[in-house]
């Protein structure tokens, strides 16, 4: 998760500017990250 964010430019410095974005942003990266992983493991 660390590096999908890392690689989408979120870094911990938005979440000083402006949280609610930063947490939406973090949360979509979280949910696609959930998904990638039950699509490599459970779906295959």
């Amino acid at each position: 998760m660390k590096q999908m964010a890392e690689k989408q430019g979120v870094t911990e410095s938005p979440n000083e500017q402006d949280q609610m974005k930063w947490g939406a942003l973090m949360n979509n990266i979280k949910t696609n990250v959930e998904e990638s992983v039950l699509k490599d493991i459970v779906y295959v």
